[in-house]
């Protein structure tokens, strides 16, 4: 078994090495001892992937061979239609509220008809929510009538009201249609809330029925650095990296194992929501699709989960909200770094700038026989919320017939 080295040099020839290469004096801020600590727990448990088998049924690809996610972030969902709209031009404010948002989504599950949502935090704006349970009952609500699974991490702003991080996720985890878990199954300890990953099996009846085509990770990007001398947003921590490395090493295990051995890991695709200090880089090479209009709000220290996610070796896009006038997507280092762009009208917006979300399409390859086989590509596109929902910034995020891409 590989082991994995938390104290890992920067990734050769590459500027992966920007905020990392700082790693010794920043671990001893955040601290080696929880490190060391979270490296036990994890070798000590069983490795097991944390999805329950009665969940992991409902995520296969279709017989059209592709399955589909509509990523929502940053809803800032409070109180429904007293709940006013924020950044909105002067002729949409007067009946604007929580229920604009309520019903952009439905719209989007009619218009995409998606095999998975994903919610990727900031669910409800909790400190103006009267009630956290019912607005996150509310938020959720158009993805539970339409009985499609859906998953959700959280944000910095989720638990800012009478329910902690801990509160929100239990609720979370008890509605209707969710996939979402609370953390790891076997994991004693690991930190936030919403930990977990999801394997979506190739499509019934063909050779890949019985494994995991496609992996999606889910992690707690948290809210705010609980280090005193470190200011700002919060990051992924060594004991959520060292699960995710275990995971994905799983996983490949298993996919590159007999009786149907691949030659290549499963593409893994990975949902938080504060991004990372790498997506600068991805503005710097001016090399992405989309816009960014706001700042890159990470956290202040690079925890270096880029890089682990990099080493894995089978991830190709990372998904994120937070930044809600960025939504772009840009390739760094062999993974795509996606934003979805503000989805809520009680979020913070730009009077003119429609509100939207990403969707991702992943399609396999058909094979030789007519059947269905690994993924072929992943691609993905934005949805405007106007009159005709709008469709832009088409693009392939990874493709199997491109140099890497196997």
């Amino acid at each position: 078994m590989r082991r994995y080295n938390s104290m890992r040099p920067p990734l050769n020839g590459s500027s992966v090495s920007v905020g990392i290469k700082n790693m010794e004096e920043q671990k001893k801020t955040i601290g080696v001892r929880g490190l060391l600590a979270a490296a036990v727990v994890l070798c000590l448990c069983s490795v097991a992937i944390s999805t329950e088998e009665t969940k992991q049924k409902q995520l296969r690809f279709k017989e059209n061979g592709e399955f589909k996610i509509l990523q929502v972030a940053d809803m800032h969902y409070a109180d429904g239609k007293t709940t006013p709209c924020r950044d909105v031009l002067p002729s949409e404010n007067v009946s604007c509220s929580d229920l604009n948002t309520t019903a952009f989504l439905h719209r989007m599950i009619l218009a995409e008809k998606p095999d998975l949502i994903v919610f990727t935090g900031d669910n409800i704006y909790a400190a103006d929510a009267t009630d956290a349970a019912r607005s996150l009952d509310a938020a959720f609500s158009p993805a539970i009538s339409a009985s499609i699974p859906w998953a959700a991490v959280l944000g910095n702003h989720d638990q800012e009201s009478a329910l902690s991080r801990e509160g929100v996720m239990k609720h979370i985890v008890t509605l209707k249609h969710t996939l979402s878990q609370l953390n790891p199954a076997g994991i004693d300890l690991i930190d936030g809330y919403g930990n977990y990953n999801l394997e979506v099996h190739g499509v019934e009846g063909s050779g890949f029925e019985n494994n995991s085509v496609l992996n999606l990770y889910f992690l707690d990007s948290g809210d705010y650095s609980k280090v005193p001398s470190i200011s700002g947003y919060d990051w992924i921590k060594p004991s959520q990296q060292l699960w995710f490395q275990r995971t994905s090493l799983e996983l490949q295990r298993a996919y590159m194992s007999k009786p149907e051995a691949q030659k290549a890991p499963a593409p893994g695709l990975v949902y938080f929501h504060i991004p990372l200090p790498e997506f600068t880089s991805v503005v710097d090479s001016s090399n992405y699709t989309g816009v960014k209009q706001d700042p890159i709000s990470s956290a202040s220290v690079n925890s270096g989960f880029f890089t682990t996610l990099v080493e894995a070796g089978d991830v190709k896009a990372v998904f994120n909200g937070h930044d809600h006038l960025n939504d772009f997507c840009g390739e760094y280092t062999g993974i795509q770094l996606c934003y979805a762009g503000g989805f809520g009208y009680h979020a913070y917006g730009k009077a003119g700038w429609a509100r939207r979300a990403r969707v991702v399409v992943a399609t396999l390859e058909k094979t030789e026989e007519a059947s269905w086989g690994p993924l072929k590509s992943i691609k993905t596109w934005k949805r405007l919320d106007d009159r005709s929902l709008s469709t832009i910034d088409v693009q392939v995020l990874w493709s199997n017939n491109t140099p890497g891409g196997t």
